[in-house]
């Protein structure tokens, strides 16, 4: 069974990528497992400056995934590559994905030329799409031409693909994607979670400090299988497909649907053993459904 894929140049042994804030930096999954099995790594949100994050509580349980507000905590670029990709570089590797975050238009371009000479970074995913960060974030993301333009501006410093996530809160995802492409956006990653809130019975409040969140998991899976599959159909570049995804079976569909690699989020937080098992379980279910090789599938669904 051949796992392989080859994106944007970078043949990836097999399309399974932990996504961005649910795998840390990576090397403290190492002490589970040999990281070294994954496709790569998309590395937690990093910004210009550092961030505490938002207030405690920031997590709150859904019957069918959770509702996260942490607010892409993270110690700052300049450590972030000093650091962080310096402990993870031991344990792995592979080059990873580094996944960036900014209040404005110069925050992400002055985080993406940090990491224009670091080496351990394969390509920058842009995210547009976070729901629980004040400015920033989210607000690039629901506006074709915002969006258009801090893409024109990240590609006119990047020397890294650019791979630009989407939010599922909008009118009209595909309008987004075709922004983002014609701005000169290398792959597209979708979905990013959506926007949820739970309420404390007893105190007649919301849980999450900041009342809603992004919420992740197996409930938005058909969601994110249906944007892919319309995004593909309508985009050029290649696509990075999560959103719920918890098994092989799960993958197999994501890929059907259009898009050449996978990521693998909540599953991590309840599970930090998924990833590892759905890579061991992915060429079964290969077998069980006659695919010798996975990049014949892709796109598959008319």
């Amino acid at each position: 069974m051949n796992t392989k894929i080859n994106f944007l140049g970078k043949e990836f042994k097999n399309p399974i990528i932990p996504a961005s804030g649910t795998f840390g930096f990576g090397y403290e999954f190492s002490e589970l497992y040999d990281i070294n099995i994954l496709g790569s790594i998309s590395i937690k949100g990093t910004t210009l400056k550092p961030r505490y994050g938002n207030p405690l509580p920031r997590i709150a349980e859904c019957p069918a995934g959770l509702i996260n507000a942490i607010g892409l905590q993270n110690p700052g670029v300049d450590k972030v590559i000093s650091e962080e990709l310096v402990k993870l570089d031991e344990v792995y590797k592979d080059q990873i994905i580094a996944n960036v975050g900014g209040h404005s238009v110069s925050d992400y371009v002055e985080t993406v030329k940090k990491f224009n000479d670091c080496s351990k970074v394969f390509a920058i995913e842009l995210n547009i799409s976070c729901p629980n960060v004040s400015g920033g974030g989210m607000a690039f993301g629901v506006d074709p031409e915002v969006a258009f333009n801090l893409v024109s501006e990240v590609k006119k410093v990047s020397t890294k693909p650019i791979i630009v996530k989407l939010s599922p809160n909008v009118t009209d995802i595909v309008q987004m994607a075709l922004a983002v492409e014609k701005a000169g956006a290398d792959a597209i990653s979708l979905i990013n979670t959506m926007v949820g809130m739970r309420i404390n019975l007893k105190t007649a409040k919301p849980i999450i400090s900041i009342k809603k969140g992004g919420y992740s998991g197996p409930g938005i899976y058909p969601v994110a299988l249906r944007m892919v599959y319309e995004v593909s159909h309508a985009v050029k570049i290649p696509i990075i497909g999560m959103g719920g995804i918890t098994n092989a079976y799960d993958v197999l569909e994501m890929l059907y649907a259009g898009a050449s690699l996978v990521m693998i989020g909540s599953a991590n937080l309840v599970d930090p053993y998924a990833c590892q098992k759905i890579i061991n379980d992915l060429p079964k279910a290969m077998q069980e459904y006659n695919i010798t090789n996975l990049e014949d599938i892709i796109g598959k669904v008319e």
